[in-house]
């Protein structure tokens, strides 16, 4: 069983945002939205490495995400999940940010790239998912999926 349901896979290759939550230093949330790629296993997310995301995830990795479906709001799918790793490499970072810019912005660079960044590649990989949708006759579905964890 993917951990992703068939019905949401649409929502993650939409152009909505994700709002990225992570543990603070002092165990307080912080939230913020970001541009992200599903790539049928991770959620990918580009971070610079001067950013609270980024200090909060190296330091504790559990992760909470909410992406809101743009056509429907009553419609969300929330992720659950780990950093499954971390790139570092600038040879795949930053052409990984000029996609997500051509997804979220119709351009095929990244504008907004400052001297000296150090960007990264977030690698998420799902754990627990929930989601609800809300129906034109007023009737809420709500599906709830987590990784089993079987020996073998």
């Amino acid at each position: 069983m993917s951990m992703i349901s068939q019905q949401d896979i649409g929502l993650l290759s939409t152009n909505a945002l994700v709002h990225v939550a992570t543990i603070g230093t002092q165990g307080e949330p912080q939230s913020s939205p970001v541009w992200f790629d599903w790539d049928g296993e991770f959620i990918k997310i580009s971070l610079t490495k001067n950013r609270q995301k980024y200090r909060n995830l190296q330091r504790e990795q559990r992760v909470a995400l909410s992406i809101v479906d743009p056509q429907n709001p009553y419609h969300y799918l929330e992720i659950r999940g780990t950093v499954a790793r971390i790139d570092e490499n600038p040879q795949t970072a930053f052409p990984f940010i000029d996609a997500l810019a051509k997804k979220y912005l119709n351009m095929d660079k990244y504008p907004n790239t400052q001297p000296g960044d150090e960007r990264v590649i977030v690698y998420i990989k799902p754990k627990h998912t929930t989601h609800q949708i809300y129906a034109s006759q007023g009737a809420i579905k709500r599906n709830t999926r987590k990784m089993s964890m079987r020996s073998g």
